[in-house]
């Protein structure tokens, strides 16, 4: 079963800087929502306060999981991550010098992704074949689009309910980004998961997502409730988005 996730009244950031500001959202079960903006408006700070890698200095995260509510807030990263809530970092964040098949398993090092390791795996080749071809293959020496579905592939491992993506399109190329996105809408119906896309390239995002929210120096300027909403507001598309 899919998790949901709510966000009210968040504020985080570094020391004494304050990068979000009374963040309210929320994904629901089966959901794949998009965090819009641009580079430097907050996005990869909250997905880091989500997984307990930043403090929230106010507000409450939580997250419905198998019907059994949790707060996150004050959690580590591993009990989140144990929960079934997994991270594709921005910028991929692989162990080079460790093979396909080496990274692919220590994505799984949770309990209850471990009793599904072989057919966890079995999943991902089949998704990604271009990773069973190359498993092994030291990760630091693939191409930027194959570290990326390591990356998706490695988080798939740890059989999560939530998958947060944080800029799965940096530094791929257009086409190597429209397949990226359509490969995270496949593994979000095939894993049956939640999806919480952090993402500047708004025209790939919303051809997936569900609705979503813009993310201006840490405030939630807007919440679209459909692609279309979110394709049609003119402050977006004008100041946001470079339309």
């Amino acid at each position: 079963m899919p998790a949901s996730l709510t966000i009210a009244g968040l504020d985080a950031g570094y020391g004494t800087i304050r990068i979000l500001h009374n963040v309210n959202m929320a994904v629901q079960e089966g959901e794949t929502v998009a965090l819009l903006g641009t580079n430097g408006n907050g996005k990869s700070t909250l997905m880091k306060s989500i997984m307990g890698m930043v403090r929230p200095t106010a507000g409450s995260i939580t997250a419905v999981i198998d019907g059994v509510t949790h707060d996150l807030v004050g959690k580590s990263t591993e009990a989140i991550v144990d929960l079934g809530i997994a991270l594709v970092p921005e910028g991929r964040r692989l162990f080079p010098r460790l093979t396909v098949t080496e990274n692919l398993y220590l994505g799984a090092f949770r309990d209850k992704a471990r009793e599904k390791l072989k057919d966890n795996l079995a999943f991902c080749f089949e998704a990604f074949p271009r990773l069973a071809e190359r498993r092994k293959q030291l990760a630091g020496s693939m191409s930027g689009g194959e570290q990326q579905m390591l990356a998706l592939a490695r988080a798939l491992m740890s059989d999560p309910r939530m998958l947060l993506i944080d800029e799965p399109s940096v530094g791929l190329a257009p086409l190597l980004v429209a397949r990226t996105i359509d490969k995270i809408k496949e593994l979000k119906d095939g894993f049956q998961l939640s999806v919480l896309m952090a993402e500047q390239n708004f025209t790939q995002a919303i051809r997936i997502a569900d609705r979503g929210y813009v993310l201006v120096h840490g405030h939630v300027e807007f919440e679209g409730d459909s692609p279309e909403s979110l394709n049609n507001n003119e402050l977006i598309r004008e100041f946001y988005m470079g339309a």
